[in-house]
């Protein structure tokens, strides 16, 4: 954990943009996978470990902002849970931990909310049901109408507040992505042709688990590359395919990492599996190297866009003018997504409230293009932002076949020479980036990327 005084501070920042009324968290409690006493693996909300730091089932907290109290609320264990659970220190002791000095029964919450009912109470969005119900209970508001009744000046405090990365918040992303090392080298070498996906997806899933507190997501890897969020893992590898890792890990106090890399079956990547990775590790660099304060992240996915553009216009899978082809948005039948997302407490930080909160401004706002559209982040670069860089290249049969059928960018496109690439799959490269007062770092131990790394590192 951090300091108290690190909590304190944060609440302290939180009251002065909120100024005046109740914030109110709800805590996450357990939930159960098919019947009540068989939870998943708990996980706290990212906000609520952000200011109150308590990483266990069973609390709210609320900071009463007229009257500058921080209480955190919830039982402490009666004899049934120590005999199952084993002992915990009182709440009131492992509050002073977090700077909190004031607590009180769960049972006391209702009392609160009905004391405070003249004074508004701000939440943001909630994204789970039990936490929803919650907040029916506490302030009345029916169940469908609550994620309606959010707090707008909270979530703009809040967004601003953990947008902007501490050297301790740092220090603990740089721990996941050190066990991203491990997790990527390990797939490196287990892969090899007649493996079945699973083999290398439980190991590496394994691996997580016992360096940290697990994955940041579920896994993508597969030799399918071209599909985007691929939880499959049933495939034979076979020689001749790549195979796409994005995956991600918590370090034990949950931040995450979100690293991509792509590598060959057997090892060797084959003339047209170089030309491409190339052409994405290019975008991939050139992506990262305009980065710092100032600069919109959009004008850097375009970029990310244009050399990836300029690269398959070389191979003859495009054609005519890659600035054009970019801005009619030709590129995204290989390149259907955005550049990257912010990075922290969540995999896609804060995204639960909402991404244009998180990577829009009123100047900056989202496109309704294909492929543009999926930006999660387009506003200009701050000092503290974390975000991941992932540019990528993917032959996805049945979309090439749709705009082919309908001719579409047919000035851009090669659908002719496209034929030989079904089948093909996807490249994606990714590593995870700190904007700093001028410029730029990437975080964590360097991941093998290069062809001669990659390779290298699978031979091992």
């Amino acid at each position: 954990m951090f300091s108290a005084e690190t909590y304190k501070q944060r609440r302290k920042i939180l009251k002065d943009h909120v100024k005046s009324g109740v914030i109110y968290f709800p805590g996450n409690d357990e939930a159960p996978m098919n019947y009540g006493a068989n939870t998943y693996k708990y996980r706290q909300d990212s906000t609520f470990l952000y200011y109150f730091g308590i990483d266990s089932a069973g609390h709210e907290a609320v900071i009463d902002v007229d009257n500058d109290l921080d209480i955190l609320f919830g039982d402490d264990r009666q004899i049934d849970d120590v005999i199952w659970m084993g002992p915990e220190l009182p709440l009131a002791d492992r509050a002073l931990a977090f700077g909190v000095e004031e607590t009180s029964p769960l049972s006391k919450l209702a009392d609160f909310f009905n004391e405070s009912n003249s004074r508004k109470v701000h939440f943001l969005p909630q994204y789970r049901a039990d936490n929803i119900l919650k907040i029916e209970k506490y302030l009345g508001i029916h169940n469908s109408k609550v994620n309606e009744n959010v707090s707008v000046d909270l979530i703009k405090g809040v967004v601003a507040q953990r947008s902007i990365k501490s050297e301790e918040e740092l220090m603990e992303i740089e721990k996941a992505i050190e066990i991203s090392y491990a997790m990527n080298t390990l797939a490196m070498k287990m892969s090899k042709p007649g493996k079945v996906e699973r083999d290398v997806f439980g190991a590496v899933e394994g691996l997580a688990l016992s360096l940290g507190s697990g994955v940041s997501f579920p896994i993508i890897f597969s030799v399918d590359g071209e599909r985007l969020h691929n939880h499959h893992h049933e495939n034979i590898m076979e020689a001749g395919r790549l195979l796409v890792l994005d995956s991600g890990a918590e370090s034990p106090m949950h931040y995450a990492s979100d690293i991509t890399r792509t590598f060959p079956v057997n090892g060797k990547f084959t003339d047209i599996q170089r030309d491409i990775y190339n052409i994405v590790l290019n975008s991939h660099l050139a992506a990262i190297d305009m980065m710092k304060p100032g600069i919109p992240y959009r004008d850097v996915h375009l970029k990310s866009a244009l050399v990836i553009a300029e690269g398959l216009t070389g191979l003859g899978f495009m054609k005519g003018n890659p600035e054009d082809a970019v801005k009619e948005g030709a590129h995204a039948l290989f390149f259907p997504h955005g550049l990257g997302h912010m990075l922290g407490l969540d995999v896609h930080d804060m995204e639960n409230l909402g991404e244009n909160y998180i990577g829009y401004t009123d100047q900056i706002k989202r496109s309704d293009q294909f492929g543009l559209a999926y930006l999660r982040m387009g506003k200009p670069l701050e000092a503290g932002h974390v975000l991941t860089v992932e540019p990528g290249i993917y032959f996805i049969n049945d979309l090439i076949r749709i705009w082919k059928n309908e001719n579409k960018f047919a000035d851009f496109i090669n659908y002719d020479k496209l034929e030989s690439m079904l089948g093909f799959g996807g490249v994606r490269i990714e590593d995870d980036v700190v904007v700093t007062e001028e410029s730029h770092r990437i975080l964590g131990r360097p991941i093998p990327k290069t062809i001669e790394e990659v390779e290298e590192t699978c031979s091992n």
